[in-house]
């Protein structure tokens, strides 16, 4: 067996003085298999009932689930502590053939007091909990790990500090919040208890931790370097992912959190929005100025103005006629165009004034209640407001059948895609909120809306003749059965004597107080973290209820672990300023390689305060290389929209122009993602795992896993100092030239603001649309370019997914593999999905000398040479329907060349056998 009872060594490291008192538990009754153990574990002495009271018996279960993936958990005797529901998070299957014996990982414990370590099969010790008593208790776990001195950590999301961890005095809070200005240091929207560690030569490994209460996590080098896991309640449920690559830590973490939904291919594109839109005209006109304005512009969004004084599922019939705004998405459905709305989970408590959404709820009673059987009622933006219970048996019904109604595409309004918000659950009245209509009242919930216009607004052309504004204007019972993992009873569920570091204050303050009891007999204060991802998988059924086949885009704030299975997310009210355009960065490639929710992206120029011109500009170009694309800005700030400015417009078009070139690429990375979980976003260690000076890189990172994105990050700056790993890399802004990396930093200069620097990785074949589009719908029309950019060994690879763009379950589908061996490019693959577009060309980088021509079949094409760049180019006209090569051949100078370098025995062999290569084709 590869259990082993050891004794393991203390960490040296500190717990308060009660709880280095604590007793821990003694393992008993150990039960070993050859997939795993179970034991007994019982209180070894007094209880310390440091923070509540210690359970007295616990079992401890480990299963070897796969070769690389081990889980532990450990839960009380009787079941009856609340535990993450498996309907919510129903967490990973395990493989039939895993067993100890063909494991990666190994589980070793001691059992008195009891204490484990998890470590690779050479003996690596990845975690070990040795030194420090486990607590259990009624509000209050906690478990320590030891850790090698200054790791490399990085995850336990959501938050805006440094992509990789501090290591010393640092607090991490997980408890979901309505987090404006995404601020450095606190606990924000999402939770995520996921980190990994990356230890360079000797492997990365990860750790989630499956817990929905509120989570404390501190790391310290007081005496040792550890982290430890504070949590209000729950049970210890960890699953430890071997890796030992980085990429290959993604991919496990994906098969626990499950693989992420994909989206329609249209989503990738370019989306406007602000909060502040006075009425249906002026979204009009943002929609037409974009147009003029020559950028081009996929989806137009709208947010809560729409509604009648911001109660969901409702039009303002001055601002926002719904007639109007039908007019609106025609327009743009017959652009090719798509129209998105905001939904918040608040309905306005309105009752006797013929409000359907509450209405409905009542009678289908899905609303949250209070103890003595009233609905709760808080304050959010139409003021007074009750909120849905996502665990009521009638709630997807009730939430289907608004979406049903009210986004009719034969009499309501017809969007393409959702936003939701608020959705933590988010609570305006401050804790306990004993009177919320005199707290809207004096804050003036809901906000009065702007007059309706008395003049007409610049006619639009291509808009109806007509698109003119008017001239005037019952529940389950609380109990402790066993086995049931519903919560102990007898809790503080508001001030529980653990207090973690919420930066709102109290457990309920700024949210739905924590001691609701939902319909089933949950309570809020165990799944107060679950409430948005909820809200997001009701959400996208009633999407799809509405367009069955068809896959949907649904961008959430509140997320939780696995919310990628349903959603997108975008990252929150951040602020106009540099540093959040920075820390952008840093939050999207956590949400894509660690989190497993690929679509991510921040509000490109900022949504809080004024942005400025040239912040913008630089914006547009970043956010181009983010995978969700949206400008957006709140109420009351400057407008921002791409062609305010003309430089920040010209940003736009150049970056679109780009973006949009690489979007097939792109939706290659992002399908990869959704079978396997190979991140479709690379932080620049999981390319070049073994080169520590990438470890703590947070400002450049890998778009794909070819495409280098290293931007201006500096205020007014037009110099950036990037670093270029060893490897041969082609710089896309200067014809492909090729740039030798030495694993030093190099600075670029006159790096204007229409531009961002980018490096093709070698080694990479990128599928590239010839030309840009002003829809996602016309760049599908284009055709292809391949670009091949050898490595260092002179071969390069990349692949090519096809498909329909928007249907849930596809027909056919194509998934071509390029390859690039010296001479010979060859393509194979699928080519069921006919995409009626061939590839016209392909781009050779790095050659020193021109191929005198290319053969493909019994077709010979002359090829363009660039010395300077030394790209060599050949016009082709190859179909997309079945596997095919060509053959590159070389003038007979180029072994002169070659001989002339006299040290590179490499090129000279390439020269040889390119001659023979070209004797035999010409």
């Amino acid at each position: 067996m590869f259990f082993e009872c050891l004794c393991l060594l203390s960490l040296g490291a500190t717990l308060s003085f009660a709880q280095q008192n604590c007793p821990g538990y003694t393992a008993s009754n150990i039960q070993q298999s050859a997939t795993g153990l179970t034991a007994d574990l019982t209180l070894a002495g007094e209880a310390c009932n440091v923070y509540g009271f210690d359970l007295t018996n616990l079992t401890l279960t480990v299963e070897y689930q796969s070769g690389n993936r081990l889980h532990v958990l450990i839960q009380d005797q009787n079941q009856s502590v609340y535990q993450v529901p498996t309907d919510i998070f129903p967490g990973p299957e395990s493989l039939p053939s895993a067993s100890a014996s063909n494991s990666n990982l190994r589980f070793a414990f001691t059992q008195s007091p009891f204490s484990f370590a998890v470590a690779r099969s050479n003996g690596e010790t990845l975690f070990n909990t040795s030194g420090n008593p486990l607590v259990f208790e009624n509000q209050y776990l906690n478990v320590r790990t030891s850790l090698p001195d200054s790791p490399n950590l990085y995850g336990l999301g959501e938050h805006s500090d440094p992509f990789r961890l501090n290591t010393t005095n640092y607090t991490r809070t997980i408890w979901n919040r309505d987090s404006y200005g995404i601020p450095a240091g606190t606990n924000l929207y999402g939770a995520h208890p996921i980190y990994v560690e990356h230890r360079g030569g000797s492997g990365t490994h990860g750790v989630v931790f499956v817990n929905s209460n509120g989570i404390e996590v501190k790391i310290n080098d007081t005496q040792g370097q550890y982290l430890e896991y504070n949590t209000l309640g729950g049970v210890f449920d960890f699953y430890f992912l071997a890796g030992p690559s980085p990429v290959e830590v993604s991919q496990q973490i994906a098969e626990v959190v499950g693989l992420p939904a994909n989206i329609p291919y249209g989503g990738l594109g370019f989306h406007q929005c602000r909060y502040g839109y006075r009425d249906i005209y002026e979204v009009a006109g943002v929609v037409y100025n974009y147009s003029q304005a020559g950028i081009a512009l996929e989806t137009m969004w709208t947010d809560i103005d729409y509604m009648f004084r911001r109660y969901v599922m409702t039009v303002d019939p001055d601002r926002f006629p719904m007639a109007k705004v039908r007019e609106l998405v025609n327009y743009l459905h017959a652009h090719q165009q798509k129209y998105t709305v905001m939904v918040d989970p608040a309905v306005a408590y309105q009752p006797n004034t013929g409000y359907g959404a509450l209405d409905s709820g009542i009678q289908q009673d899905i609303f949250l209640k209070t103890s003595n059987g009233s609905l709760y009622t808080g304050v959010v933006w139409p003021g007074p407001t009750v909120f849905p219970d996502w665990f009521s048996p009638n709630a997807q019904t009730y939430w289907t059948g608004q979406f049903d109604s009210f986004f009719s595409s034969e009499t309501g309004i017809d969007i393409d895609y959702l936003w939701i918000d608020m959705n933590e659950a988010a609570n305006f009245c401050n804790w306990p909120c004993s009177d919320p209509q005199g707290y809207a009242e004096e804050n003036n919930f809901p906000p009065d809306p702007p007059p309706v216009r008395n003049s007409s607004p610049i006619a639009l052309p291509g808009f109806p003749a007509d698109f003119q504004p008017p001239s005037s204007s019952a529940r389950v019972k609380r109990q402790d059965n066993a086995g049931l993992r519903m919560g102990l009873s007898g809790r503080d569920l508001i001030n529980p004597p653990y207090q973690i570091r919420n930066a709102a204050g109290s457990l309920s303050n700024k949210t739905i107080n924590t001691d609701l009891v939902h319909y089933n007999g949950l309570v809020e204060y165990d799944t107060h973290n679950l409430y948005g991802t909820m809200m997001s998988n009701h959400s996208r059924n009633a999407m799809l209820s509405r367009r069955p086949q068809e896959r949907t885009l649904v961008i959430t704030r509140s997320t939780f672990l696995g919310a990628g299975t349903y959603v997108a997310h975008w990252l929150g009210d951040n602020i106009s300023d540099w540093p959040h355009y920075r820390i952008s960065i840093a939050q999207m490639l956590a949400f894509s390689a660690f989190f497993s929710l690929p679509i991510t992206g921040s509000d490109v120029c900022g949504f809080g305060g004024n942005t400025t011109e040239l912040l913008c500009a630089r914006w547009m170009m970043l956010g181009a290389f983010y995978p969700f694309y949206r400008n957006h800005n709140e109420l009351g700030s400057v407008s921002q929209e791409a062609y305010r400015w003309e430089s920040v417009a010209e940003s736009a078009r150049r970056a679109i122009d780009i973006r949009y070139r690489m979007l097939d690429y792109f939706y290659t990375a992002v399908y990869e993602q959704t079978v396997d979980g190979t991140p479709s976003l690379n932080p620049m260690f999981y390319v070049y795992p073994n080169d520590s000076n990438t470890f703590g890189i947070d400002l450049q990172y890998f778009w794909g896993s070819s495409v280098l994105i290293s931007p201006v990050t500096e205020e007014n700056g037009t110099s950036v100092d990037i670093y270029l790993p060893q490897d041969i890399f082609y710089d896309w802004n200067n014809g492909f030239t090729p740039v030798q990396g030495s694993g030093t930093t190099v600075t670029l200069y006159n790096v204007d603001f229409q531009t961002i620097p980018i490096h093709i990785k070698g080694g990479s074949v990128l599928p590239l649309r010839a030309r840009s589009a002003n829809t996602t719908t016309e760049l599908r029309k284009q055709p292809f370019q391949i670009v091949i950019a050898p490595g260092t060994d002179g071969t390069a690879s990349g692949s090519l997914y096809i498909d329909d763009g928007i249907s849930l379950e596809q027909a056919a589908i194509s998934y071509i593999s390029f390859s690039w061996d010296g001479s010979n490019f060859s393509m194979n693959g699928t080519y069921d999905y006919s995409t009626g577009v061939n590839i016209s060309q392909i781009i050779l980088l790095g050659q020193r000398s021109a191929p005198s021509g290319a053969i493909t079949g019994d077709q010979y094409f002359p090829v363009a040479y660039n010395s300077t760049s030394q790209v060599a180019s050949v016009n082709v006209s190859i179909p997309l329907t079945g596997d095919s090569s060509m053959r590159f051949g070389q003038v007979a100078s180029y072994i002169g060349n070659a001989f002339a370098l006299g040290t590179n025995l490499y090129l000279a062999a390439t020269a040889l056998l390119l001659i023979l290569v070209a004797a035999q084709n010409l």
